[in-house]
């Protein structure tokens, strides 16, 4: 098994990581991994010092994504007279190739989708090797990210394929087109994008297993820069091969032959059998009522329940009476928050290990017990768990004749294990990152089982009609996210935009909480007397997650998109 040597970038804690990745997090112009962000002609930097302000696109067919050039894939297929869910297959596929460093053609996906008066639930995770033996991590403290140790089956091919079968009204060889098109003729790189690929190829070398990554994403011996057009033959031609087989060619042709083979080559245990047994599966969503509205969520083993737990531990308390930004608000928001994890941390897991039922964890008498447990005058260790790891992309997609798709799809850690299979542009993730090595833990790592999962879409309904589709990515920020866009959405009654633009905050290990600067300097210092281990940051940035959002209207739709990502949202 390869041992990889320590670097200055691979060392790095999760959090300091997330935050030297944010992007436009710059302050003075100055990238946040302290490496100044130069366009190909050395004219200006790419900081952005200064707060700005976005507002939210109203139209009867909207995209919404965190690069732009992908929201206008969605937006093609709409004007081609396909749906939204053609759309968001569209912009998910020109994600793998505009924004790389979060997710790729290896990635898993989840989505939910409303179509023809129903919710329904996608879960593209990929299990763990048929062959992988227990014994293999016997020694470690945890599971490695990097190399073959956390590839799982990739399953977001797989996402691809179900929906447009299910739902979508066009053809993949044409759905596929906007991302055969970057990739084969080029794209220019975008701020955030450009900053966090220059700071992930620090990650990906030092070993012959990462050759392939080094020759795929650094082809000119550095990370393409800000501005610098890129382009991937080999992304053009395995995107062709998928669109032309609907996506067969990756679990049972020569894409499904080369993975196997470069597995062997490197001591990883996924083979052809895996990728060929590999199926998404249409699932049931999990809901909780808060205050008039449902939010849903896709079922273990993703991560969606947290965010429900909650919310029904809120419901516990007048939270409309409260002021979104004031202490009071934000310390109930905290301790739930952490209940939440504590439970989530514990069961979550494939489903066909749990040994606790989502049913019994929703239970309103269970959750008024957890309530319970808050001292409203005091931060309390509720010994939470440790934080997992996330690098994600986020869409949503409306369209006139009132298909919502809220889609998710994400590599893991950035550009994931590094395990690139040559001469395909397909960059396996390290899902499998999110086991763990507790015996008999229901997550405890084991062959052919998913994984706990971070990456969770979200959808809200009203009176069991569609009201907004959104999300909020990044790893263990994500069910925090959600419940913090609904609390000013439903309680504080701000337009989704606003509710995506408002600082946040982001629970760790113990005490500790990481705060957006933008709050009152008299908030956090009363956060802290009450016995939050508080730390603010010095910029707003995308370790506090990504969101995007689109809103449906009587008419229509209000589209937001997140400052914290490159992206836009888009309509018409």
């Amino acid at each position: 098994m390869p041992k990889h040597p320590a670097d200055s970038t691979r060392d790095l804690s999760r959090r300091e990581f997330m935050i030297a990745t944010a992007g436009a997090a710059a302050a003075a112009g100055v990238a946040a991994s302290g490496v100044r962000a130069q366009p190909t002609d050395g004219a200006f930097d790419y900081g952005f010092p200064y707060s700005s302000q976005r507002m939210p696109v109203l139209a009867r067919n909207c995209v919404a994504t965190s690069q732009p050039l992908a929201a206008q894939a969605g937006l093609e297929m709409l004007r081609k007279g396909g749906n939204a869910i053609d759309a968001a297959v569209a912009t998910a596929a020109a994600l793998t190739v505009v924004e790389p460093c979060s997710n790729g053609i290896g990635s898993d996906n989840f989505a939910l989708i409303w179509t023809k008066g129903k919710l329904h639930g996608l879960n593209a995770s990929g299990r763990a090797p048929r062959a992988l033996k227990r014994e293999r991590y016997d020694g470690m403290d945890s599971i490695p990210l990097y190399g073959w140790d956390a590839v799982t089956t990739p399953g977001a091919v797989s996402g691809w394929a179900a929906a447009l079968e299910d739902h979508g009204t066009l053809p993949m060889t044409t759905v596929l087109e906007p991302a055969i098109r970057y990739a084969r003729e080029g794209y220019l790189v975008s701020p955030q994008v450009g900053q966090s690929w220059e700071l992930s190829a620090r990650r990906y070398q030092g070993d012959a297993e990462f050759d392939a990554w080094q020759q795929t994403f650094c082809p000119n011996g550095r990370a393409p820069r800000i501005g610098e057009l890129w382009r991937s033959e080999d992304h053009a031609r395995t995107l062709e091969q998928i669109a032309q087989t609907k996506g067969a060619a990756f679990y049972q042709g020569e894409l499904a032959e080369r993975i196997d083979a470069e597995a062997r080559k490197f001591g990883g245990e996924l083979r052809q059998e895996d990728l060929a047994a590999h199926a998404p599966d249409w699932v049931e969503p999990i809901a909780i009522d808060y205050h008039g509205v449902r939010l849903h969520e896709i079922p273990p083993n993703g991560q969606g329940i947290a965010a429900l737990m909650m919310l029904g531990i809120l419901r516990h308390f007048d939270m409309a009476s409260l002021p979104p930004d004031s202490v009071e608000s934000l310390h109930l928001q905290i301790e739930a928050m952490k209940l939440a994890f504590r439970d989530a941390h514990r069961y979550v897991a494939d489903p066909a290990y749990m040994d606790r039922s989502v049913e019994s964890l929703l239970d309103a008498d269970y959750l008024k017990s957890r309530a319970a447990l808050i001292d409203r005058s005091k931060a309390i260790d509720f010994k939470h768990g440790a934080p997992k790891e996330g690098g994600t992309v986020l869409l949503t997609t409306a369209d006139a004749q009132g298909n919502m798709v809220s889609w998710i799809q994400s590599n893991y850690t950035g550009f994931g294990s590094g395990m690139v299979i040559p001469g395909t542009g397909i960059a396996l993730h390290n899902r499998g990152g999110c086991f763990n090595l507790e015996p008999g833990h229901p997550n405890e790592i084991g062959p052919n089982k998913r994984p706990y999962h971070t990456i969770i879409p979200g959808f809200v309904t009203r009176n069991d009609e569609p009201l907004m589709t959104f999300g909020v990515m990044g790893g263990y920020m994500q069910p925090q996210g959600h419940a913090q866009v609904m609390t000013r959405l439903v309680d504080a009654k701000q337009n989704p935009q606003a509710a995506l633009d408002a600082p946040r905050w982001q629970i760790t290990e113990g005490l500790h909480v990481d705060f957006e600067p933008g709050f009152e300097s008299a908030t956090y210092d009363a956060l802290r007397a009450m016995g939050h281990d508080l730390a603010v940051q010095s910029t707003r940035n995308a370790y506090f997650g990504r969101g995007q959002a689109i809103y449906k209207l009587q008419d229509g739709y209000l589209a937001a998109s997140d400052l914290r990502a490159d992206g836009q949202a888009v309509g018409y």
